[in-house]
């Protein structure tokens, strides 16, 4: 019996603690996930990008990164963010040199 419970135990321990990597997109009104990522993270919009509905976010300080999506409704999500972000890099290169 006890062998049933520990691997229940870790079973929904590492649910619990693999669980935010799974989890989708964070969307919410463009002007609060916005201030968020500036109170959070210190990340501010990187200079330079093409017009577009994604928009890269970055902060040298912390190294953190976030794409957010801006959608007609006002809604913005993110849907990518990293960490070791490369000044200088374009945006593009910078996401592509993370993922490698």
């Amino acid at each position: 019996m006890k062998p049933v419970i520990s691997t229940l135990v870790l079973t929904l321990a590492l649910g619990t603690v693999s669980a935010p990597a799974f989890a989708g997109e964070v969307c919410m009104p463009a002007q609060e996930l916005k201030a968020s990522l500036v109170d959070w993270y210190g990340e501010e919009p990187v200079p330079n990008q093409k017009d577009g509905n994604v928009q890269v976010w970055a902060s040298e300080m912390t190294g953190t990164w976030s794409a957010v999506k801006t959608l007609s409704d006002g809604t913005a999500c993110v849907t990518a963010q990293g960490t070791n972000w490369m000044a200088g890099l374009e945006a593009q290169q910078t996401i592509i040199a993370s993922l490698d």
